[in-house]
């Protein structure tokens, strides 16, 4: 099939231009990726990603100025750089998280070890990556900043309701998540 008249289908919504697109070039897609991130599972998630990207993004495409691979390789390399960018959070993070673990190390016979709290500390960042804002920003200035839930209120101009129920929410589901997680390693 004509690489134009695929593109014209995709812009308008044809699901099966979609199919022949992802057949046609997702080898493509994968394989930047995967040269890139080094990961296969990266890979594949950026391909996905791609894929549903220019589908949902479909009406920006317009095949009279770019044809669909070569505009699906521009979703690629934006998706690629955006992974490079998480990689480096979570790996910051991570560093932080073990700085910050040693220097907090407890002494006497009932410390936790280590490792337990570096893991559990990771386990709060990870979840709190999870969050949308403002949820995550509340909870960074609640236990990063020691702020009370009317400082934060003020700070982020919220109703202090909205800031007690956003904390509530997030504590909930981090709670229900480590203990998910807690049952997992019994």
């Amino acid at each position: 099939m004509d690489v134009v008249r695929l593109g014209k289908r995709f812009a308008v919504g044809e699901e099966a231009a979609l199919g022949e697109a992802y057949e046609r070039w997702s080898a493509l897609v994968h394989t930047l990726a995967l040269r890139s991130l080094g990961s296969r599972a990266d890979a594949e998630d950026v391909t996905q990603q791609v894929f549903v990207a220019a589908w949902r993004g479909r009406h920006r495409y317009d095949p009279d100025k770019a044809r669909l691979p070569a505009w699906l390789v521009g979703i690629t390399r934006h998706t690629i750089a955006d992974a490079h960018q998480v990689r480096t959070r979570v790996r910051r993070s991570e560093e932080a998280v073990t700085s910050q673990a040693a220097v907090d190390q407890p002494s006497g016979s009932e410390a936790r070890p280590v490792a337990e709290r570096v893991a559990d500390r990771i386990v709060v960042e990870d979840e709190l990556l999870r969050i949308t804002d403002p949820a995550r920003t509340i909870l960074r200035l609640a236990f990063y900043e020691e702020l009370s839930h009317a400082q934060i209120a003020d700070r982020l101009d919220l109703p202090l309701g909205t800031v007690k129920s956003h904390i509530r929410r997030s504590l909930t589901r981090l709670r229900d998540r480590l203990e998910v997680d807690d049952a997992a390693h019994r």
